[in-house]
């Protein structure tokens, strides 16, 4: 069987135009880097503990309980959102509306596609669901053919009010909580904060060559060739996209390959 899960680094895995790699050394040496690196690895977790444990001791902000959103069933509110449970974590999708699935937005893709058991957020009393920004019928298709199925509504018709103050159109993952029938926003982030919901690019940074994107520092001669989460093919090539607004959202290109449709009722779908 043919290996599909080849790195998106595209022609820079390749023979003919390699990546230059790290010093080889001893095991001795390298246990000492690694050591050195270690100490920064610590604290930076450390500095991550007392982040969180700042965010534990925010104030909150009450909003309108009964805020509408449009789900499977039809209308429902805000505080149904919550499913009966103490918190809920929302993430607001980009949406572009009448635009094909291969023209949605690809880091709201990438970073949906790594929720994908909620059973640890239930058990801390905690929903989670996604709050898209565009209409239900469209965005609901695309749910589909990305096989998603976390809890899905739009938020379209409250979006003035659910992201005051805020960017409508950018995408945000927000905190609520809880007390009775009345709901308080107890935090939210957007853009790389919401690298919090992954995993992929947490383990990338693990590995020799990161991301492989060109915002990174890295050394010379490092794959820095990727762009964002898009590319122009699937497995097993992933070449990566010249210039935006080419390609895929990269975890589209398997659901294409196992048959689904990505007809989101747009009229002009495809490329």
């Amino acid at each position: 069987m043919k290996d599909e899960s080849a790195s998106p680094g595209g022609p820079a895995a390749s023979a003919t135009n390699a990546p230059s790699l790290p010093a080889a050394v001893d095991r001795a040496t390298f246990q000492a880097e690694l050591d050195r690196l270690r100490v920064r690895e610590k604290a930076h977790t450390r500095e991550g503990d007392a982040i969180a444990a700042a965010r534990r001791r925010l104030p909150m902000v009450e909003v309108d309980a009964s805020l509408p959103l449009t789900g499977p069933r039809g209308p429902l509110t805000l505080l149904d959102a919550f499913e009966g449970r103490r918190q809920l974590i929302a993430y607001y999708f980009m949406w572009h509306p009448g635009r094909p699935a291969a023209e949605q937005c690809e880091g709201c893709t990438w970073v949906t596609t790594q929720v994908t058991d909620l059973s640890y957020l239930h058990s801390r009393d905690i929903a989670y669901a996604v709050f898209c920004q565009g209409p239900y019928d469209q965005s609901a298709r695309y749910c589909d053919f990305m096989g998603w199925d976390m809890p899905w509504y739009s938020a379209q018709g409250s979006l003035d009010a659910l992201l005051a103050g805020r960017q409508i159109g950018l995408f945000h993952l927000v905190c609520y909580l809880r007390d009775g029938d009345r709901v308080f926003e107890t935090y939210w982030t957007k853009r790389r904060g919401a690298e919090a919901m992954d995993y992929s690019y947490a383990l990338m940074d693990l590995t020799v060559y990161g991301r492989q994107e060109p915002w990174e520092d890295s050394p010379p001669g490092w794959p820095q060739q990727c762009t964002i989460t898009r590319t122009d093919g699937g497995p097993p090539a992933w070449p990566p996209v010249p210039a935006w607004p080419g390609g895929r959202p990269i975890a589209q290109w398997p659901r294409l390959q196992a048959g689904r449709s990505d007809d989101l009722g747009t009229g002009h779908d495809g490329r």
